[in-house]
């Protein structure tokens, strides 16, 4: 009998217990964005088209050699317009080449994008369909992702690009894939 009064209250402190640990777990800045399961790992191959040049195609062999940033964009994505000075100011720096992968996109909508807000990058790939944004675990631009020279994934970043990231988080990686060849 006597039990039964302190159940309600049993129940009640693991309820609260399970609510502080969610808390306690939450309080990462990128809770929200997914380990990438690349890192570490060679990136996807694939085969694009170049959005300026629809008929010429580019094999992420072709990009080997130098690293890269790879930034996933579209015309409809708002954080890519609020991104999109941080990694215009990344690409003049010329640290490294900066491929734009326009994404889900329709080509005449993408280049009046780029003519309205300038065309910072090395090279920009056309991903019309999506298609190899599933090997690349994409889920939502914009994202980005430091490939090194030999092809494999270093670095990741779900949304917007800002100074702070670039200096915080991709400067150090991009280091760190240099120091290890």
């Amino acid at each position: 009998m006597r039990a039964k009064r302190w159940l309600p209250f049993a129940a009640f402190l693991l309820i609260a217990a399970l609510l502080a640990t969610g808390v306690w777990l939450s309080r990462r800045d990128n809770r929200e964005a997914l380990p990438s399961p690349l890192i570490g790992k060679p990136a996807p191959e694939f085969a694009l088209p170049v959005l300026h040049e629809p008929n010429r195609i580019v094999t992420s062999k072709e990009l080997r050699g130098q690293p890269y940033l790879l930034n996933v964009w579209g015309s409809w994505c708002v954080e890519c317009q609020v991104e999109h000075p941080v990694i215009t100011r990344f690409a003049e720096t010329k640290r490294l080449r900066v491929i734009g992968y326009n994404w889900k996109d329709e080509p005449a909508d993408a280049l009046a994008w780029l003519e309205r807000f300038n065309n910072p990058y090395w090279l920009v790939l056309a991903d019309v369909e999506g298609g190899t944004a599933i090997d690349f675990g994409i889920y939502g631009a914009p994202e980005t992702f430091l490939v090194d020279a030999d092809g494999v994934v270093r670095w990741k970043h779900v949304g917007a690009m800002t100074d702070a990231i670039v200096r915080d988080e991709l400067l150090p990686a991009l280091d760190a894939a240099e120091r290890g060849r």
